[in-house]
């Protein structure tokens, strides 16, 4: 069976670990948190990282950050992940499902004004297989109507708009490190802070809303409790395993594009045809190979080809639900429909896409998805 997802090892994660449980302090915070956020600034010029124990932790920050609260809107797409909007339900705030683009799952940024009131506080695009948003348009509204942009980034790692890295555009931005992604500690995710105004503030959510990290800094003599907080920062177990994930950064993602890159070659011929759609990436983004999918016919194509790839050994799935029509949310929706959203969620289909995946598996997996088509 080819797998949809298989985590790759460097080879160091394990010693590093070793290193981290005998330098004596594993609780956080510690050496390899420290070079983990010194990555991340010097490689992309972030203003200011905190690594968090997931990219929903990161997210649950932001919205504490942002002050979010009972009768606030937040405006997020609905091609999405329950992490994205949960995070902001937690804080009382109403949710605002907007429609994905005709062109990819991100956000649709021609609808996004007509949704805006006097009570929306945010903006929350979402990064979808690491192609950015138009995040000049999201910017332009944000600046407009006085509001917060926090960009979920957690598939879009290594990514840009127009030369700049996601994640370092809107005023805070988080990322996740979870198994599936590109760079992975198990779990695990980091907000970003570009808004300087943030940045105190977002180091004592993150210890349990303690001044502790200003204490160890000898910046003052006690710390208390001074603020709202939780245990967002991971162990140093888990950043010390993010750290040799990082070191081979520029390597996973240079053989996960011609991974990507050899899907595409193969498929073209049947988006030719107009028997399946290949992922459109506009001219301001770049691709990080996060992820491969197709657009199917319908729901009912999507899932005689997952059934048919399984019968071959290859483990192809789709992907999210549209939230406005979850369980939860569905009675409490009172907007229109979203026809883009709920035809991702009926015909997107991922392929595996994983470091240790080898081409000839591709043209594998591809010789199969050109027979069910040409049959």
């Amino acid at each position: 069976m080819i797998p949809f997802n298989k985590p790759y090892l460097t080879g160091k994660e394990t010693a590093y670990i070793e290193q981290a449980v005998k330098s004596g302090k594993i609780s956080g915070n510690g050496i390899f948190t420290k070079k983990c956020h010194s990555f991340f600034e010097d490689k992309y010029k972030f203003s200011k990282v905190l690594l968090t124990t997931s990219c929903t932790d990161a997210l649950e920050m932001a919205a504490i950050l942002l002050d979010i609260k009972k009768g606030d809107e937040v405006i997020i797409p609905s091609y999405t992940f329950v992490s994205t909007a949960n995070a902001f339900v937690l804080r009382g705030a109403k949710i605002i499902f907007t429609d994905s683009s005709p062109q990819n799952p991100n956000i649709d940024v021609e609808k996004l004004e007509a949704l805006i009131t006097n009570k929306t506080k945010a903006i929350i695009p979402v990064h979808y297989a690491g192609i950015a948003c138009d995040m000049d348009a999201i910017m332009r509204l944000a600046d407009k109507y006085n509001l917060f942009v926090v960009e979920d980034a957690a598939q879009a790692i290594d990514s840009f708009y127009k030369g700049k890295p996601l994640g370092s555009i809107g005023h805070l931005a988080t990322f996740s490190f979870h198994e599936t992604k590109n760079i992975i500690s198990g779990e695990g995710g980091m907000l970003v802070i570009n808004d300087e105004s943030f940045s105190q503030r977002a180091e004592i959510i993150w210890e349990k809303g303690t001044n502790r990290s200003a204490f160890w800094r000898g910046e003052v003599n006690k710390y208390g409790w001074v603020d709202i907080g939780s245990s967002f920062l991971p162990s140093e177990i888990i950043a010390a395993f993010l750290y040799a994930q990082l070191e081979n950064l520029d390597n996973i993602q240079a053989r996960r594009k011609v991974l990507w890159q050899k899907y595409y070659e193969k498929l073209q011929p049947l988006d030719d045809l107009g028997l399946i759609q290949l992922p459109k990436i506009p001219s301001y983004a770049t691709n990080n190979a996060h992820l491969f999918y197709i657009i199917c016919k319908d729901v009912e194509e999507r899932n005689n080809l997952i059934e048919f790839l399984k019968s071959k050994g290859i483990y192809a799935v789709f992907h999210y639900l549209s939230l406005h029509k979850s369980p939860y949310y569905i009675n409490k929706y009172k907007g229109e429909v979203l026809e883009n959203s709920d035809r991702y969620a009926n015909t997107l289909l991922r392929l595996p896409l994983f470091y240790e995946l080898d081409v000839e598996q591709v043209e594998e997996i591809c010789f199969f998805m050109n027979l069910y088509y040409n049959n």
